[in-house]
């Protein structure tokens, strides 16, 4: 390995923790756009659907009675009802699930971002021993 200066080593080091702060900032920003772009799809999807059902019950109503009408309506109250009951049990169930396992990343990115402050600290004493023991060595030197 080539002997590169300590201040070099060390300024190598400051770039590797700036990319690794865009590269997160890519990732949420990333996750983010994800989330948005699903949101629109599912926003997309949803309204495609109402436009069907839409044109369905204008096609039936037209011959219906006052009574299918109000069946229909009744229907799909209920169906509805009990598909927004269903999702948000499974969001909340969702929601919790990844809340445990974001938790468990961050306290897993915590300690790693700890474990390198310590070793950057551990890295300044050792650059500054060096220092101090090569001033050392030139002063036994001219002696």
């Amino acid at each position: 390995m080539a002997k590169r200066p300590l201040s070099e080593q060390l300024a190598d080091l400051s770039v590797r923790v700036r990319n690794a702060e865009d590269a997160v900032a890519a990732a949420e920003k990333e996750a983010h756009d994800k989330v948005i772009a699903h949101r629109d799809q599912a926003r997309a999807d949803a309204t495609a659907a109402i436009e069907k059902i839409n044109r369905d019950m204008k096609s039936v109503s037209k011959g219906a009675t006052g009574s299918w009408k109000s069946l229909k309506a009744k229907v799909a109250a209920d169906i509805d009802a009990m598909k927004a009951h269903a999702a948000q049990r499974k969001h909340e169930a969702d929601v919790e699930i990844a809340d445990d396992q974001a938790e468990r990343q961050e306290e897993t990115a915590a300690f790693s971002i700890d474990y390198a402050a310590t070793s950057i600290e551990l890295a300044k004493l050792a650059v500054l021993d060096a220092i101090v023991t090569r001033a050392h060595a030139e002063a036994l030197k001219k002696s």
